[in-house]
């Protein structure tokens, strides 16, 4: 199992290089970045000084949008950093969240989101691509190398998943629910004619090491409420019941709007509405043993990337922790099973 950290990119920009420096020298591959432009600073500009501040660590946003970002210029940023870094990035995408909400906008449709994906990955692995009725490639990119991994949690964006995605993004560590959309995903793949061993499964969670744990989910419970935005659009368009697993849906039923001024943001004000059931159930908290056992169940399941969220108060001693103890344990018990 490979092991990312997810950041915001807020002032100082050098706050977030520091962090994936030390991401990178506790063992972490990747390391990843909210993408709103409104909201946060502006990801790609920060990109490129953590890829020159690193040597190794794979850098790409959590994630990024169709609607806000001409696809072909995100493309040549992805085809850049390569060219000035080597090949270190990778490209999460998803229908548009926060990003779009903000101006007003509404999140792409499926196709839209499947015609950005082909778009977008050919341009950033050098290749010729048909595009408004034009061939487009660009002429200076050469061995260039990008995997898109996509968001989703609706059925449809699972099954668009599992057709075109290098990988796929779940943004939350209930295993019951990654059982369900995992298995989603790779039914989609092989009903496509795909090889559904080789998608990556990447599962991504608020990660906080510690034995308070009042205080642990009071730090996380901003996470229940990005997820129910996302949760809410489900029900809204499939209804409570059949669509998805009621464990997913049925928390939102207290939920009465959303700020995004203070979306991922552990003091959010507006997420009384999420149990301590959905905290523990959704994030990964408390001792380095109470993560390591949950990592082994998600692996179990095909979970090849735990990203973990660092919006909280412990974001050192967290990395550390999983540099001395998790991320090793997880690779010890692999190396053992070979």
């Amino acid at each position: 199992m490979d092991f990312g950290v997810v950041l915001q990119t807020n002032p100082p920009a050098a706050r977030a290089v520091q962090l994936a420096q030390l991401a990178e020298a506790h063992g972490f591959s990747h390391v990843w970045t909210f993408d709103s432009h409104l909201l946060w600073e502006e990801p790609y500009v920060i990109h490129s000084a953590i890829l020159n501040a690193t040597k190794r660590i794979t850098v790409g946003p959590f994630v990024t949008n169709p609607a806000t970002r001409d696809w072909t210029v995100t493309a040549s940023v992805f085809a850049t950093l390569n060219e000035m870094y080597g090949n270190r990035t990778i490209c999460g995408i998803g229908r548009g969240d926060s990003a779009v909400r903000v101006t007003n906008g509404k999140p792409v449709t499926m196709a839209e989101l499947r015609e950005s994906i082909h778009v977008i990955r050919e341009l950033a692995n050098s290749r010729p691509v048909e595009y408004k009725g034009a061939t487009l490639q660009f002429p200076w990119s050469k061995g260039s190398e990008l995997e898109v991994w996509v968001a989703a949690y609706g059925p449809m964006a699972l099954k668009l998943t599992g057709e075109v995605g290098d990988g796929f993004i779940l943004q939350l560590a209930d295993v019951d629910i990654a059982a369900w959309m995992i298995k989603t995903v790779r039914d989609a793949a092989a009903a496509a004619g795909r090889d559904p061993d080789a998608i990556s499964f990447c599962v991504a969670a608020p990660m906080y090491i510690g034995d308070d744990w009042q205080h642990m989910r009071d730090q996380c419970r901003w996470f229940g409420g990005m997820v129910g935005n996302h949760v809410a659009d489900i029900v809204a368009k499939y209804g409570e019941h059949g669509a998805v697993p009621e464990a997913l849906t049925a928390y939102i039923e207290g939920r009465h709007g959303y700020d995004y001024n203070t979306h991922g943001k552990a003091d959010n004000d507006h997420v009384d509405f999420v149990p301590d059931e959905i905290v523990d159930r959704f994030c990964i908290l408390g001792t380095a043993d109470e993560h390591i056992a949950k990592l082994e169940q998600l692996r179990a399941l095909g979970v090849t990337q735990f990203a973990g969220y660092l919006q909280h108060d412990s974001k050192e001693e967290t990395l550390r922790v999983y540099g001395e103890t998790v991320i090793p344990a997880l690779s010890a018990h692999v190396t053992a099973k070979t």
